[in-house]
C-alpha cells in the first residue's frame, strides 16, 4: 500500500487552522546595549524580523502513554508551558529562541483555543519532528 501524500497533506490542512507568524532576532544579543543604570542588555527595537507567516497550529503538549514505571523510576512530565508548534513543512526550519506569535484563526466557527490568538511562544526544541507533510516543534509561553 501506497502512502498518499496528498491526502495526507487534505488532513493535515484542517488541522493547520491558526494563522501563525515567526519572528527572529537575527543578531541575538550582540546588538544589546548595556544600561548602566539597570546593568540590564537592552535590546533595540525594532530587534525582531519576521521571518514566516502562514498557517500552522499551536496546541498543549501531548502526554506519553501512561505505563509503569521501571524499576522504582521517576517519570517526569513536561511543565504546564509547554506547547507544540505544528508547521507545514514548507514552511523555514526554525530556530531555538525564534517566536512564534499567533496571530488569529481560519478555522469556521473560531479559533480552536481562543485564548491563544495574540500569544507569543518561544522555540524551545527546533528538532521534535518532521514528517512528509508537517514540521514540530516544542515551544513555550512567552506571554
Amino acid at each position: 500500500m501506497a502512502f498518499d501524500v496528498e491526502g495526507a497533506r487534505r488532513v493535515v490542512d484542517r488541522i493547520l487552522d491558526d494563522k501563525l507568524e515567526v519572528w527572529r532576532d537575527s543578531a541575538g544579543r550582540t546588538d544589546d546595549v548595556l544600561d548602566e543604570t539597570t546593568g540590564m542588555l537592552v535590546p533595540p527595537a525594532p530587534d525582531e524580523e519576521l521571518v514566516w507567516d502562514g498557517s500552522g497550529a499551536v496546541m498543549p503538549l501531548g502526554r506519553p502513554a501512561l505505563t509503569q514505571p521501571v524499576g522504582g523510576s521517576v517519570a517526569v512530565e513536561p511543565p504546564t508551558t509547554d506547547y507544540q508548534a505544528v508547521l507545514p513543512v514548507d514552511a523555514p526550519v526554525l530556530r531555538r529562541d525564534d517566536v512564534i506569535r499567533v496571530a488569529g484563526s481560519v478555522r469556521p466557527g473560531g479559533p480552536r483555543d481562543p485564548r491563544l490568538v495574540g500569544r507569543r511562544f518561544r522555540v524551545s526544541d527546533g528538532a521534535v519532528g518532521t514528517y512528509s507533510v508537517v514540521r514540530i516543534v516544542r515551544v513555550q509561553v512567552i506571554d
